[in-house]
C-alpha cells in the first residue's frame, strides 16, 4: 500500500506539529490482554514471546484494536527486551513475575554475550504484514525501549522499582556502564531504522524507569543517549517523528524536551497537563495523559478526567493517550466511552 500524504493521517500530522481538533487518539498497550480476541489467540499460540516472534500472530494482534475501536494509531506488538535478546542474553517470561534476562551484566560485560541478530527478523516481518493491512488513515507506530530502561533489565536481569543494582553499577563503573549504553544506542538506532524501512510511520522510545535517576544521572543516562538516538534517526529518516516517553521524569521534562530533539513528549499520569503546557517548548507536540485507573473506573470520573486533559493544551498539538499502559481489567465499554468523549 502506498503511503498517503501526512495530512490524511491525523496522528502523523499532529506528530509533525499540526493541531487537530479533536485530537487523534491511541492507547499504550492497546494491543493486548484486555481484549478477548487477544486472549483467544494466545490460548492457541502459547506464551508472550512465542506471539512476539510469530509475525502472523503479532500482526493480527497489532490490528485487533484498530478493527475494534478505529484508533488513529496502531502500535507494533512486541517488547522492549527484544534488543537484549538479540544482543545475546536469554529472555524468558515468568508467569506472574514478568521478564527475566540472563546472564546479568552486574559482573559480566557485553563481550561475554554472543549476539543473535536474526532474532530481530520476525519483528520486521510483523511490520511488513501490518503495513499491508492497515487502513489508509491509520498511523503505524514502531517502538523500542530507551537505552537507560533497557540497560536496567540487562544489568539486573529483571525490573525493579528503584533500579538500585543498575544505579550502583553506573556510579561504581561509569565507563563500563557507558559501554552498555553506547552499545544500546547503536543497536536501537539500527532496530528502529529497520522498522521504519519496513513500514512504520513514527517511533516511540519507552523510558519506563527514567524517574529513578538523580538530575546529573538523568542528564547522562537518559537525555544524552536519547539525543544521540534522535539525531541518528532524524539523519537517516528525515520527517519520521520520534516520540519520547520518559515516565516519571516530572520536573526534568522540560530539559528532556529541549535537549533530546524529540518531536513529541509523552506525559505520564502524574504530570499536571496545565504545568506541561506552560513549561514545555511552545509548539511541541504532547501525548497523554489519562490515568489508566480512570479508564478502568469509567463513569463521570472518566468523563471529567478526559475533559480536563482535552482543555489543558489550547493551541498546542496534542495526541490523546493514557499516562501509561492500559490495564488488564479495563472494560471494553469504557474504551468506547473514552473514544466517544474525545471525538465528540
Amino acid at each position: 500500500m502506498a503511503a498517503l500524504p501526512a495530512e490524511t493521517r491525523p496522528l502523523l500530522a499532529v506528530l509533525r506539529g499540526e493541531r487537530r481538533d479533536p485530537p487523534p487518539v491511541w492507547l499504550m498497550r492497546q494491543a493486548g490482554r484486555y481484549l478477548p480476541e487477544y486472549r483467544a489467540l494466545r490460548e492457541t499460540k502459547g506464551g508472550f514471546l512465542e506471539l512476539a516472534y510469530d509475525s502472523d500472530a503479532a500482526a493480527e494482534i497489532t490490528l485487533q484494536p484498530i478493527r475494534r475501536f478505529g484508533f488513529d494509531g496502531a502500535i507494533l506488538f512486541s517488547d522492549i527486551l527484544i534488543i537484549p535478546h538479540a544482543m545475546g542474553q536469554d529472555l524468558r517470561f515468568e508467569a506472574g513475575e514478568g521478564p527475566r534476562l540472563s546472564p546479568t551484566l552486574v559482573d559480566r560485560t557485553l563481550a561475554d554475550l554472543e549476539p543473535v541478530p536474526a532474532r530481530l527478523e520476525p519483528i520486521y516481518g510483523t511490520v511488513r504484514r501490518v503495513r499491508a493491512a492497515l487502513p489508509a488513515e491509520t498511523t503505524f507506530l514502531g517502538f523500542a525501549g530507551s537505552p537507560w530502561t533497557v540497560a536496567t533489565y540487562m544489568v539486573a536481569g529483571q525490573g525493579s522499582r528503584e533500579q538500585a543494582e543498575t544505579r550502583r553499577k553506573a556510579y561504581r563503573d561509569p565507563a563500563g556502564f557507558q559501554a552498555i549504553i553506547d552499545a544500546l544506542v547503536d543497536a536501537t538506532a539500527d532496530y528502529l531504522s529497520k522498522q521504519i524501512e519496513a513500514g512504520v510511520d513514527a517511533v516511540q522510545l519507552f523510558d519506563s524507569w527514567a524517574g529513578s535517576l538523580a538530575p546529573r544521572e538523568f542528564e547522562r543516562w537518559v537525555i544524552a543517549p536519547t539525543a544521540e538516538l534522535v539525531r541518528r534517526l532524524h539523519a537517516r529518516h528525515p520527517g519520521v517523528p520520534v516520540i519520547g516517553f520518559p515516565k516519571g521524569a516530572g520536573g526534568k521534562l522540560p530539559a528532556y524536551a529541549r535537549e533530546t530533539g524529540v518531536d513529541a513528549v509523552g506525559l505520564d499520569e502524574t504530570v499536571d497537563p496545565a504545568w506541561a503546557h506552560a513549561n514545555l517548548p511552545e509548539g511541541l507536540t504532547v501525548q497523554g495523559n489519562l490515568d489508566p485507573l480512570a479508564l478502568v473506573s469509567g463513569g463521570e470520573g472518566l468523563d471529567t478526567a478526559v475533559d480536563a486533559i482535552l482543555g489543558a493544551f489550547p493551541g498546542r498539538p496534542h495526541v490523546f493517550n493514557l499516562g501509561h499502559g492500559i490495564l488488564l481489567d479495563t472494560p471494553i465499554a469504557h474504551v468506547e466511552r473514552l473514544l466517544a468523549r474525545v471525538r465528540g
